[in-house]
């Protein structure tokens, strides 16, 4: 039994679900969403803590919340730096940073995957669903779906957009090693 691997693990995935909900609050800023939306709420209360005190620090470029990429940044250089210190060869910064960087973009992708199919679904079953989740989801999904609804019409009224964003999105995972 090897209780620093299950102690990396949970670390890791605390750390991981962090980033994931600042991704999720930039992105929604992205999108313009509406932050009084309790899910909205709870992102902000959630990433609150950290990112305020850095917005002090690191100044918005333009429409870029440079603070959240910044503490996503750091979370995930520090989480790859934590399992390297745990592997039997500690590894170089800038290989700790590129592997950062590659981590966060695979987070961002498979993120974006996970909102599609979800997006989809709930278009079949609960697209009038007064949850607060939902016009999220689908606010999130327009701008990823839009370039692709421009080249491929709906087919029969099927909007064949989700696959081949799907389809796209997957290769570019592949193509980063994920």
């Amino acid at each position: 039994m090897n209780p620093g691997g299950a102690f990396s693990y949970l670390v890791g995935t605390l750390i991981d679900l962090y980033i994931t909900a600042v991704m999720l609050r930039l992105l929604l800023q992205w999108v313009r969403a509406d932050f009084y939306n309790p899910v909205c709420q709870f992102l902000v209360k959630l990433t609150n803590p950290l990112l305020v005190p850095l917005r002090r620090v690191v100044p918005a470029i333009g429409q870029l919340d440079t603070a959240s990429v910044v503490l996503m940044l750091v979370l995930e250089v520090f989480n790859v730096w934590l399992m390297s210190m745990l592997a039997p060869v500690t590894a170089p910064w800038s290989l700790i940073a590129i592997v950062a960087v590659k981590k966060l973009i695979g987070t961002l992708l498979w993120t974006y995957f996970f909102l599609i199919i979800i997006m989809v679904v709930l278009s079949w079953v609960a697209a009038q669903s007064r949850h607060p989740a939902v016009p999220l989801v689908f606010q999130l999904t327009d701008p990823i779906l839009r370039p692709f609804r421009r080249f491929i019409p709906p087919i029969a009224g099927f909007d064949l957009s989700p696959l081949f964003a799907l389809i796209g999105i997957r290769a570019l995972l592949l193509l980063l090693g994920f």
